[in-house]
C-alpha cells in the first residue's frame, strides 16, 4: 500500500477484549471513511461501512450497535444465525451480509437470514440462489464475486466467465446491485480496484464491495460503496 492514508493504524492492532467497552473504533474509522470520500469528491454517506464481525461474539458487537452501526458482515451461515438471531430480536433495522463463500446447499438458509450476499460466483450457486428465492418470495441483493487476480487458491468468477454469469443472473430475475473483489495479497490493491470498477462500468452495475482493513481508503477512493471492515473495528483474535 502507498499513499499517506495508509499509514498503519494503532487501532487495528489492538486486541479484541480492548474494544468490547467502548465503539471508539466505529469513529475512527468512519472519519477515515470521510476523508477517502472527499478526497475523491464523493459524499461519504454514499459508502457503506459493513463492519465484519466473523468469529466475534455478540458482547464485542453490541458497543458497535449502540453507536449506531447498522450493516455487519459474517462469513458463515451457521455462525451468523445462531449469533444474530438474539442480537435482531434485541435491535431493529440491523442489515446483515454474507461476505464469505456460500455453498449451494446452504442457500435457503442465506436468503432467509441474510440482506446482502457479496459472494455469487457461479452458475450453480445462481441456480440455488433463484430457486431459494422464488421459495422465499423475496429478492436479496447480490454482488457477483470477481477473481481479480486469477488466484487458484480463491473463490470468485473467472473475469472471462462475468458477462455470461450475469446474463444468467439477469435471465434468472436476481437482483445484481454489483461486483465484489479481494485483490491478491502482498501487493498493491489499486490496480485491481481500479479494474473492477471498470468492469462494473461495462456491465451497468453501480455496486462495488471492495476495500478492507488494510485498504478501504484506496478503494474509496476508486469507486467503492461498500467496504468490509473487520480487524480494524474489533481487533485480531488469537
Amino acid at each position: 500500500m502507498t499513499g499517506p492514508e495508509q499509514t498503519p493504524d494503532p487501532v487495528a492492532a489492538r486486541p479484541l477484549d480492548s474494544f468490547s467497552a467502548s465503539a471508539e473504533p466505529l469513529a475512527a474509522i468512519r472519519d477515515r471513511i470521510a476523508q477517502a470520500a472527499r478526497i475523491a469528491q464523493r459524499r461519504p454517506e454514499d459508502v457503506t461501512l459493513v463492519a465484519v464481525s466473523k468469529t466475534h461474539p455478540a458482547e464485542a458487537i453490541r458497543p458497535l450497535i449502540a453507536a449506531g452501526q447498522r450493516a455487519f458482515g459474517e462469513n458463515r451461515v451457521q455462525e451468523a444465525e445462531a449469533k444474530w438471531a438474539p442480537l435482531r430480536e434485541e435491535h431493529a433495522g440491523l442489515d446483515l451480509h454474507l461476505v464469505g463463500q456460500l455453498q449451494s446447499s446452504k442457500a435457503e438458509d442465506a436468503v432467509r437470514l441474510f440482506d446482502c450476499i457479496h459472494s455469487l460466483d457461479r452458475p450453480s450457486l445462481l441456480t440455488a440462489l433463484a430457486r431459494a428465492m422464488d421459495k422465499a418470495g423475496r429478492r436479496v441483493p447480490l454482488f457477483v464475486q470477481v477473481n481479480i487476480g486469477a488466484e487458484d487458491q480463491k473463490g470468485g468468477c473467472a473475469i472471462a466467465d462475468l458477462p455470461a454469469l450475469l446474463g444468467e443472473a439477469r435471465s434468472a430475475d436476481l437482483p445484481v446491485i454489483g461486483l465484489m473483489c479481494v485483490p491478491p495479497a502482498g501487493i498493491e490493491a489499486a490496480p485491481f480496484f481500479a479494474l473492477l470498477d471498470q468492469l462494473a462500468r461495462d456491465h451497468g452495475l453501480a455496486g462495488l464491495s471492495m476495500g478492507m482493513s488494510d485498504d478501504f481508503e484506496t478503494a474509496i477512493q476508486l469507486g467503492a460503496t461498500h467496504v468490509r471492515v473487520g480487524s480494524a473495528l474489533f481487533g485480531h483474535r488469537a
